[in-house]
């Protein structure tokens, strides 16, 4: 990204800058120009115009885990099925698989083929291991830069902010007919997104839950990539802050696809040993 595209700011989550055509001077010039306020219901049309639709999705990934001062670089494959699979293979090193994971709306399986054990269950142990109200919905947006679907749209207020949209909103409920049993109390406490005021596209989000000691989730977007003339971010940037930690995950996709027939293969060799956590397993 050179130094202009830098200059244009724009995320779980396991999350929007222009790719402009025009030439570096001409978008320093758009950028000075003080942008138009439009209303909420305008924003959110042409965000839900110009997101990503697919059916399919793949891309190789680089991804950097950053907590407590320690990082840990890994790099992988991942696969979505638009609302039903998101397939994530991590290589270490060497292009050797060593850990495979499989989500979908009810489930998450996990399989080290380092320790030959596995994990089965359901969707609800995610919010366990993050201490985080989380469901497939937000996932897939999350790792593709998109707003939530089965989310209410219409509580949103519209502002401008260091020249970029934004809306934000109180308490998002979920809309009731996507609602599980196990989900009665999913909602977004305080949302707010904000929107490159020309492509319209997402460059970053912030979920915050102020009456659970202040967490907060930031999610942000950039390095946008035009593939089969979709506009999709190539550097997500996760940051997870609690009053204990704060995580970061920073991704870089390269070489995706979009709607290529692809598999989700995840068969667990009868020889692992089932484990009920993803805690770091003693050396």
């Amino acid at each position: 990204m050179n130094k202009c595209q830098r200059s244009n700011p724009l995320a779980l989550a396991f999350l929007l800058l222009l790719i402009a055509a025009t030439a570096c001077t001409g978008s320093r010039k758009a950028v000075r120009e003080p942008i138009k306020e439009q209303g909420a219901e305008y924003l959110v049309d042409k965000l839900k115009e110009h997101e990503l639709k697919f059916s399919q999705f793949s891309a190789k990934f680089s991804a950097t885990y950053e907590v407590d001062q320690k990082s840990t670089t890994v790099s992988g494959n991942i696969r979505i099925a638009h609302d039903s699979i998101i397939w994530i293979s991590i290589s270490p090193a060497l292009g050797i698989e060593a850990v495979r994971f499989m989500l979908t709306p009810d489930s998450i399986k996990y399989m080290n083929r380092l320790s030959n054990t596995y994990l089965a269950k359901g969707f609800e142990y995610i919010n366990q291991l993050l201490n985080k109200t989380m469901d497939y919905d937000m996932a897939q947006s999350f790792l593709l830069g998109n707003d939530f679907s089965l989310y209410e749209s219409n509580t949103f207020r519209a502002s401008v902010e260091s020249q970029e949209y934004k809306l934000s909103t109180t308490n998002r409920q979920k809309i009731r007919r996507f609602v599980r049993r196990s989900e009665d109390d999913i909602s977004i406490p305080i949302q707010s997104i904000w929107l490159n005021p020309e492509s319209f596209k997402i460059s970053k989000v912030l979920l915050k839950e102020a009456e659970r000691d202040n967490r907060k989730f930031l999610a942000t977007y950039e390095d946008f990539t035009n593939v089969a003339e979709r506009m999709i971010p190539s550097s997500l940037d996760f940051k997870v802050e609690t009053v204990d930690n704060k995580i970061r995950i920073i991704v870089r996709y390269s070489k995706i696809q979009i709607n290529q027939e692809q598999t989700y293969p995840f068969r667990i060799p009868e020889s692992y040993k089932e484990i009920q956590d993803l805690k770091p397993e003693k050396k």
